[in-house]
């Protein structure tokens, strides 16, 4: 006989997915509405008017594709280049490495422009590629990289590319929900995301928007989009007034992404970003207070997830296996060319708490004294509750 299903009860700290909010999960158990139900399509509409906010954007193509957040890479990807297209795209961690196959796949022709992992992309690297690269048709960067934790400042890149008639598309599944994305303001032309890291719901939708810069590129195509599944110019049609059908929504995933966005509505999208950057940052000087280095200098850290630099003679799996089975805490390791270098913490979504902070803070502490490393009792938690107060106080 197969068991129930009974997990064990974790605190999702590591990269996504993060914990999702008791709200989300009650909402995912409302029955079940047709896909074309006129209920379920006033759903729809609420969701995209949600999603518009949570985005900062008023582009009438934000919708959530049906997928985790590669399905949001493929999506913008393959809806907006045709085979023989220049795109250049900025990499600076695996993220960046996965739009470059991702592109390449499309039949584009691709240009790296490379920063060290750990580091954002410079401005001038990308001009200097796009004079050396006329025609572009689109820059690609990872908004927050999170295979390295760093955050990439976007006005001055998007300065630059559109200064070069091309498209700016940011890849925004870490930094939804847990810093300010401003679409609008920042001119970027595409960007898709997930649903399983800052906006607290499980994976299995991938928010995108366009704007319309976007969509004239999409409109005077020449060839069809490589995938059927994906292609927006029918998949529109199904979230606009036409209900044209395309294929069956998910529609307890769409119950649950409208709840996460109804959550951070009620609370305020700048609340939000405040809670996120005073317990990242307390989290941040906690580990530095333990005598830890992080990998990101300070003015590029997100707030949402931290590399912390594995100490010499200090094992990598021993920790994080200790950290589950003790503590019940999970914590993700490094990737590419920082694996078994980094650990990296999430603090996204529901999970930004001070009690999530304390909790990591003193289950880190005690595995970590087990290893033989060597800090100043409690030293962590002051360092972090004196950063808590200061940012509180200002």
């Amino acid at each position: 006989m197969i068991n129930e299903l009974n997990p064990s009860k974790r605190l999702l700290m590591g990269p996504g997915p993060s914990d999702v909010h008791p709200r989300v999960l009650r909402a995912m158990t409302t029955p079940l509405l047709g896909h074309l139900d006129p209920e379920f399509l006033k759903l729809m509409n609420e969701t995209k008017d949600l999603l518009k906010l949570v985005f900062q954007t008023e582009n009438k193509l934000t919708i959530p594709m049906s997928g985790t957040g590669s399905a949001g890479m493929e999506t913008v990807f393959v809806n907006l280049i045709e085979p023989g297209d220049k795109v250049i795209i900025g990499v600076n961690g695996l993220f960046g490495q996965r739009m470059v196959d991702v592109a390449e796949r499309t039949g584009a022709t691709v240009i790296q422009v490379n920063a060290p992992w750990g580091e954002i992309i410079q401005p001038t690297d990308i001009e200097a590629a796009l004079i050396e690269n006329p025609g572009t048709k689109l820059v690609a960067v990872v908004h927050a990289e999170t295979s390295t934790g760093v955050m990439q400042p976007l006005k001055p890149l998007s300065k630059v590319i559109h200064a070069h008639n091309a498209l700016f598309v940011c890849d925004m599944v870490t930094s939804i929900g847990g810093i300010p994305t401003e679409i609008d303001d920042n001119e970027i032309d595409a960007a898709y995301s997930g649903t399983q890291k800052c906006l607290s719901a499980p994976p299995g939708l991938a928010p995108v928007t366009f704007n319309a810069r976007a969509l004239k590129v999409m409109a005077n195509r020449k060839t069809k989009v490589q995938s059927w599944y994906l292609d927006l110019s029918m998949i529109q049609n199904y979230w606009n007034d036409e209900r044209f059908y395309h294929h069956t929504a998910p529609i307890t995933m769409v119950y649950a992404l409208r709840e996460a966005l109804r959550i951070i509505h009620e609370e305020g999208l700048e609340n939000v970003f405040s809670r996120h950057k005073i317990y990242g940052t307390a989290l941040q000087s906690g580990l530095e207070g333990l005598g830890l280095e992080l990998l990101v200098k300070k003015e590029h850290r997100l707030y949402q997830l931290t590399s912390v630099l594995i100490p010499e003679g200090i094992n990598d799996f021993e920790v994080r296996t200790q950290l589950l089975t003790k503590y019940g805490i999970e914590i993700g390791g490094g990737l590419g060319e920082l694996k078994g270098k980094v650990w990296r913490i999430g603090l996204m979504g529901y999970n930004a708490t001070q009690t999530n902070v304390t909790q990591f803070l003193a289950a880190i502490e005690d595995v970590l004294r087990e290893q033989g490393f060597k800090c100043e009792p409690g030293a962590g938690l002051l360092a972090a509750n004196e950063s808590i107060k200061d940012q509180v106080s200002i």
